[in-house]
C-alpha cells in the first residue's frame, strides 16, 4: 500500500509539473489557457488513466480526452457580462490536450518520455519568433530538397540489396547508398546551419559550415567574389583555409561512422592537418580582426537534392570498383594512383571507398591511411589552381601559406603514424 501510495503520488507531481511547464509558457503568452488550465489538465490525463486502467475500462481514457477537447474548442463566445472573451489559440488548445495526453502517458509507465516531450514542448512554444523567422528564410528548393533527402533515406534505402555484386563483389547498393545518405546528411546539416546564420556569426563559422557543405564549393564562390571584390581577399582566404580544416573533421567524422578501426591509423594525418593548418588560421584570424575586412556569405546551392545525391553514388560506386581492381591489378601503387586522380575533384568517394577496402580486409591500415592523405593532398592541389585560375594572383599570395603548412602536417602524420 505504501509503495501504490508512492507511486500515486509521484506520478501527479510529475504531472503537475508537466502542466506547469507548458503552462507557464502559455501564461506569460497571454493565452486564455495559461498556468492552471495546463496543469488540472495533466493531472486529470493521469486520473483518467489511472481510473480507465483500474477499472478496466479501455474506453475511459479516450472519452475524457473526447470530453476535454470539446470543452476547450466548443467554449462559449461571451461571458455573463456579454463582453467578447479574449481568443485562445489554436496552439494553446493543442497544449491543453497535449498536457492532458502527456499526463496520461506519465501514469501508463512512459514518465521520462513525457518530461522529454513536454521540455520539447515548451521551448518549441517560446521560441515561435525564432522558429517563423527560420521557416522564412527557408526556400520552396529548401524544402524539397528535405523531403528528397528523407525519401532517400526512409523509402530506397531499405529497399536496396545488402549483397556484393559486379567485379570483386564491389559494389554492395545498400552500403553505397548508406555513404550517399551519410555525407547527404552531413552536408545538409551544415547548409540548415549555414541558411539560418547567414553572415551574422562571421568568417570562421562561415568557413566551417562551408567545410561541411563542400570545401570545394566553398573555394569556387570565394574564389569568384574575391575577383568581383578585391577589397574582401583576405577573407575569401581566411574562409578558404577554414574550410580546407574542415575537411579533415569531416573526414574524421566519415572515418568514425564507416570504419572505427581504421581512425586509430588515420588520426595523426588530420590531427597533422588540423595543427599545422591552425597556427596560420590564428595569424589569418588576428589579421583579419585588426583591418576588419568586409564579410560576405557564400551563395552556396542546397548539396543534398535528388541529382547530387544519385552523382555522388554512381560516383562513389565507380571510385570503389576502380579502386578494388587497381588495388588488383598493380597493388599498393594502383591504389595510390587512384586516390590522386580521384581526389582532384571528389574527396568524399575515394576516402570512403578507400575505408570500405580496409573494413573488407582488402587493405592494411597503413595502406589506406596513405591513400587517403595522398586524396587529401591531391583535392588541396586541385582547389589552389582553382584559387590562381579564378581568384587571382593575390588571392593565391594570401592561400598558399595555408595551403602548403597543411601539406607539412599531412606529411608529418603520416610519418607520426608510422613511428607510432
Amino acid at each position: 500500500m505504501v509503495s501504490l501510495e508512492a507511486e500515486h503520488l509521484t506520478a501527479f507531481l510529475s504531472s503537475l509539473a508537466i502542466g506547469l511547464l507548458i503552462g507557464v509558457e502559455r501564461e506569460r503568452a497571454g493565452s486564455e489557457l495559461g498556468l492552471r488550465s495546463t496543469a488540472l489538465s495533466a493531472l486529470l490525463g493521469t486520473l483518467s488513466a489511472l481510473v480507465g486502467q483500474g477499472a478496466a475500462t479501455a474506453w475511459f481514457l479516450p472519452t475524457a480526452l473526447l470530453a476535454l477537447t470539446a470543452a476547450a474548442t466548443l467554449r462559449p463566445s461571451t461571458n455573463t457580462a456579454g463582453e467578447e472573451e479574449r481568443h485562445s489559440g489554436y496552439t494553446s488548445r493543442m497544449a491543453l490536450l497535449l498536457a492532458f495526453t502527456l499526463g496520461a502517458a506519465v501514469w501508463l509507465g512512459y514518465r521520462q518520455h513525457a518530461v522529454m516531450l513536454a521540455i520539447v514542448t515548451a521551448s518549441m512554444l517560446h521560441f515561435k519568433a525564432q522558429l517563423r523567422g527560420f521557416s522564412a528564410r527557408i526556400t520552396s528548393r529548401d524544402v524539397v530538397s528535405v523531403l528528397q533527402f528523407a525519401a532517400l533515406s526512409f523509402v530506397i534505402f531499405p529497399l536496396l540489396p545488402n549483397s556484393g555484386y559486379g567485379p570483386y563483389r564491389a559494389i554492395n547498393p545498400h552500403h553505397v547508398w548508406l555513404m550517399v545518405i551519410l555525407v547527404s546528411g552531413l552536408s545538409l546539416l551544415g547548409y540548415a546551419v549555414l541558411r539560418a546564420c547567414s553572415t551574422r556569426l562571421g568568417p570562421p563559422l562561415l568557413g566551417i559550415l562551408g567545410g561541411l557543405v563542400s570545401s570545394t564549393a566553398t573555394t569556387l564562390v570565394y574564389a569568384r567574389q574575391t575577383r568581383a571584390r578585391p577589397a574582401m581577399t583576405n577573407t575569401a582566404a581566411f574562409v578558404i583555409l577554414t574550410a580546407n580544416l574542415v575537411v579533415a573533421v569531416r573526414l574524421g567524422a566519415l572515418s568514425l561512422m564507416a570504419a572505427p578501426t581504421l581512425f586509430a591509423a588515420l588520426w595523426p594525418v588530420l590531427a597533422g592537418n588540423v595543427l599545422a593548418g591552425g597556427m596560420v588560421w590564428a595569424l589569418g584570424w588576428r589579421l583579419l580582426r585588426q583591418q576588419q575586412a568586409p564579410n560576405a556569405g557564400p551563395e552556396l546551392t542546397n548539396p543534398t537534392n535528388l541529382r547530387v545525391a544519385l552523382t555522388f553514388g554512381l560516383v562513389y560506386a565507380a571510385v570503389l570498383l576502380l579502386t578494388a581492381w587497381l588495388a588488383d591489378w598493380a597493388g599498393t601503387r594502383g591504389l595510390y594512383v587512384a586516390a590522386v586522380a580521384s581526389g582532384l575533384t571528389e574527396l568524399d568517394a575515394i576516402a570512403l571507398s578507400t575505408m570500405r577496402l580496409f573494413v573488407t580486409g582488402r587493405l592494411e591500415a597503413s595502406v589506406a591511411t596513405n591513400a587517403i592523405a595522398l586524396a587529401i593532398v591531391s583535392n588541396l592541389l586541385f582547389k589552389t589552381s582553382l584559387l590562381a585560375w579564378i581568384g587571382g594572383r593575390d588571392l593565391l599570395q594570401r592561400s598558399v601559406p595555408g595551403v602548403f603548412a597543411i601539406a607539412i602536417g599531412i606529411a608529418l602524420g603520416v610519418l607520426g603514424g608510422r613511428l607510432v
